[in-house]
């Protein structure tokens, strides 16, 4: 099949295609005029390179690893790499889902305003409680509020963070 319909079939660009090809990871026949011709296998090869690619793998380790999956033997270096992919991949996960609960906390504090000044860290109290929020600025700092509302001392005004044209909610006593 032609680079178009193996494009098609495997849902990349004809681009992707010659970029795979650059990178050792697909080897297309050529006809006598130089044109790409593929085998009907390539469709499942290219969407394994997808996968792989998907996973967070680079080129390099895939072009190493597509003759270990073809020939299903993995050696002990290429197996570490793998391990140290997983690894990293891991570490990536965690360091996502940390940036996620900060985000939740803060579309908590944008649609739950109160009275109390926005806490000095996004980071979620595993006990459910609310963080200590940092120490309030001298009278007299000139600080410009923000649209979120919460302490001034990180450029905002008193009442919790909140949504943009919300309504205020009363000062304390």
């Amino acid at each position: 099949m032609r680079i178009g319909e193996l494009a098609d079939r495997a849902g990349v660009s004809t681009r992707a295609l010659r970029y795979y090809e650059e990178q050792l990871l697909l080897s297309p026949q050529r006809t006598a005029g130089g044109q790409r011709f593929y085998p009907e296998a390539a469709v499942d090869r290219v969407r394994l390179i997808q996968q792989l690619y998907t996973a967070g793998l680079g080129s390099r380790l895939i072009v190493a690893l597509l003759p270990a999956i073809d020939a299903r033997v993995v050696g002990p270096e290429l197996l570490d790499r793998l391990l140290h992919e997983r690894a990293r991949i891991e570490a990536k996960t965690a360091e996502l889902q940390a940036a996620s609960r900060r985000l939740n906390v803060l579309i908590e504090l944008a649609t739950h305003p109160d009275t109390e000044p926005c806490p000095a860290s996004l980071d979620p109290d595993p006990s459910g409680a609310r963080r200590a929020s940092a120490p309030r600025r001298g009278a007299g700092d000139d600080v410009e509020p923000s649209r979120f509302g919460g302490d001034p001392a990180y450029g905002a005004s008193s009442g919790g963070l909140r949504p943009e044209g919300s309504p205020r909610p009363p000062e304390k006593g």
